[in-house]
């Protein structure tokens, strides 16, 4: 039984049931309307010029096509109601709540508040006091059309400006919230978030003996095809582990994957802007776009990848003393009085604070994988071979990405003519392409247990937007290999007697002069190629322990080495093994805490100074009446 409203007189109806004359609603199952409509509009004019109405005629671009028509049609049962017999019936409210747990998570993606005017329980009513469904014009189409094909992932292969990206991980997250959530790391010198998406089948946290590892891309603001391939991959890993698909199920549920696409935002814009202008036919003036040099640095014009601690020329100046070891390289205090950029400074802190293991860096100009060292071991040499101690670990992990690669691993010769030579199969050590000092990856090794490469994507820094799909398609496999790669190695727990994780001990491969330590609750990884090992676990106030493990060719997954060692008495040598003469602890990161007061206290006055609304306030901003704040999030 279907309920009515009578529709009272007022001197604004001039008739009591009139056609739909609005273009947005006029596929409704119903062809009558009434005003005053539910909302109090007195005429369909009044009605049109809402922002109500404007909602509805954008939704779908919003959302990029998820839940519309849903959301349209049933905004429109709301702004043109139902009208039989000169009664007003009112929408279900079964149907707004079905809707509303379905597209939630679309709003919540693009930052937008649940619309005022789909409040289920104010403008809608129960089967009991008699409704209509206003999605059944919808529902009948459905029924009538074919077999709906299997779904599938569906990605748009375009460029996104910096609030968009952010909308797109923050949607994504949302609409995976049982393996993703996002988190920023710090923000740029213009105030930008540097948005993580991390994947986790438990995010937020860090579960034992689950490998972490992260993919940071746009450190330099015009090297853009990093930046899409990351955005791509969050929205491919959220939609595949919904419809199933077993390989990225199995990735998620045994691995924690945190990916940043833009480290350089700010660079970004510029770059973007550049590039805009050069393909704009009325723009004369527009010079060839300079993708070598417009938006490479930050803000304040420095570049990211020159601007990280320099700790390699220490490890070559203490290479000759006997206990010196490649690992857990104090940053020297001296570092902290030159130009420290706000988003070095929070990808530092980043890295000290999560155990990663393994890392790509995404950048463009070639298309090779180079790996540590960056710095050349002479300084009078600019192109000189290089080589960490992990040399072997370097080349089979730089080999993982350029083998899955479509092209890569094709040819020996310098493709893009930019550096010259970029040695065998797609791979190349850093120092022997070209020398730099204060790069990002040698960083890593050298104060964290994080074996990072830099992963060049091709020639063109800025490709056309056509060319993204190809990008995706070269990668894609690429990507998802590497951060497989992750469970390479061993892996175990190192304890004491009574059971518990020993923080901080230290693994040792004989022959290698860099260990890693064990991460909050005793657990460690340790990339290592095929081969026979000799491990050492030791920590001040214990015992060394030692095993010799074999590692079969083509494992894969991390094989389980655990130790347990007994209380001693403190060596007293034992620190001096580690230690760097001269130089502060691990622990003394920012020791004025100048640069923490600058990432948090300035940082927060500009944003409240200036707070950036989302980037869909632009359609709404010149709406007829007052804005529409309603849409905002807090």
């Amino acid at each position: 039984t279907v309920s009515y409203i009578q529709i009272s007189h007022s001197p604004y109806n001039t008739e009591f049931c009139m056609d739909i004359m609005m273009n947005y609603c006029d596929d409704m199952s119903y062809t009558h309307t009434v005003f005053p409509n539910i909302l109090g509009h007195r005429t369909r004019e009044e009605a049109e010029l809402g922002p109500e109405y404007l909602l509805v005629s954008v939704v779908h671009n919003l959302l990029n096509g998820e839940c519309t028509p849903d959301i349209r049609m049933l905004g429109c049962s709301v702004l043109v109601p139902r009208c039989e017999k000169e009664k007003v019936l009112k929408p279900c409210r079964s149907t707004c709540e079905a809707v509303r747990k379905n597209c939630y998570h679309a709003f919540e993606g693009i930052e937008m508040a649940w619309p005022y005017f789909l409040d289920c329980d104010r403008f809608f009513v129960s089967d009991q006091e008699g409704c209509y469904d206003p999605l059944e014009g919808l529902r009948a189409i459905q029924e009538e059309g074919n077999t709906p094909e299997k779904p599938h992932t569906v990605i748009q292969f375009s460029y996104q400006s910096n609030a968009q990206m952010n909308s797109i991980l923050k949607k994504t997250a949302a609409r995976c919230p049982e393996i993703a959530m996002t988190y920023s790391i710090g923000r740029s010198v213009e105030g930008k978030d540097l948005l993580v998406i991390e994947f986790s089948n438990n995010p937020g946290v860090h579960e034992l003996l689950e490998p972490e590892i992260k993919y940071i891309g746009n450190m330099h603001g015009n090297e853009v095809l990093g930046r899409q391939l990351l955005i791509y991959l969050a929205q491919y890993l959220c939609s595949e582990y919904l419809l199933g698909n077993q390989r990225i199920q199995t990735l998620i549920n045994t691995t924690r994957i945190h990916i940043l696409p833009s480290m350089n935002p700010d660079g970004y814009e510029l770059a973007a802007a550049e590039v805009q202008d050069t393909i704009d036919p009325e723009n004369e003036e527009a010079q060839n776009y300079n993708s070598w040099t417009l938006g490479r640095g930050n803000a304040q014009n420095i570049d990211l990848n020159r601007n990280f601690p320099d700790l390699t020329a220490i490890v070559y100046s203490r290479r000759r003393h006997r206990r010196f070891r490649s690992n857990h390289i104090p940053i020297p205090d001296a570092y902290w009085f030159g130009k420290v950029a706000p988003e070095t400074y929070a990808v530092m802190k980043w890295i000290r604070s999560f155990p990663f293991v393994l890392s790509a860096n995404f950048h463009g100009g070639e298309l090779l994988v180079s790996y540590p060292y960056d710095l050349s071991k002479h300084p009078l040499e600019q192109k000189m071979f290089s080589p960490t101690p992990d040399e072997q670990v370097f080349k089979q992990i730089a080999r993982t990405y350029a083998d899955a690669h479509a092209t890569m691993a094709e040819g020996n010769s310098g493709r893009c003519e930019n550096f010259g030579s970029i040695g065998q199969d797609g791979i190349i050590n850093g120092a022997r392409w070209y020398s730099f000092a204060g790069g990002m990856q040698d960083f890593n090794y050298l104060h964290t247990n994080c074996f990072e490469v830099t992963v060049e994507l091709g020639c063109d820094k800025f490709p056309a937007e056509e060319e993204l799909y190809t990008g995706w398609k070269d990668n894609k496999e690429a990507l998802l290999t590497f951060l497989e790669s992750v469970h390479r190695g061993i892996k175990g727990i190192v304890k004491d007697a009574d059971g518990n994780g020993i923080k901080g001990a230290r693994i040792s491969v004989r022959g290698i002069r860099h260990d890693i330590t064990t991460a909050e609750n005793g657990d460690y990884w340790r990339l290592l190629t095929a081969g026979i090992h000799i491990l050492t676990a030791s920590a001040p106030g214990y015992t060394r322990a030692m095993k010799k493990i074999h590692l079969p060719a083509r494992m894969q997954k991390a094989g389980r080495v655990d130790f347990v060692l007994q209380k001693a008495v403190v060596e007293p040598d034992m620190e001096e093994d580690y230690r760097i003469p001269s130089m502060g602890t691990y622990e003394h990161f920012d020791p004025y805490n100048q640069f923490e007061r600058y990432t948090i206290s300035e940082q927060n006055q500009n944003r409240e100074e200036g707070q950036e609304k989302p980037w869909w306030w632009s359609y709404f901003s010149h709406a007829h009446g007052s804005a529409p704040t309603w849409l905002l999030r807090n």
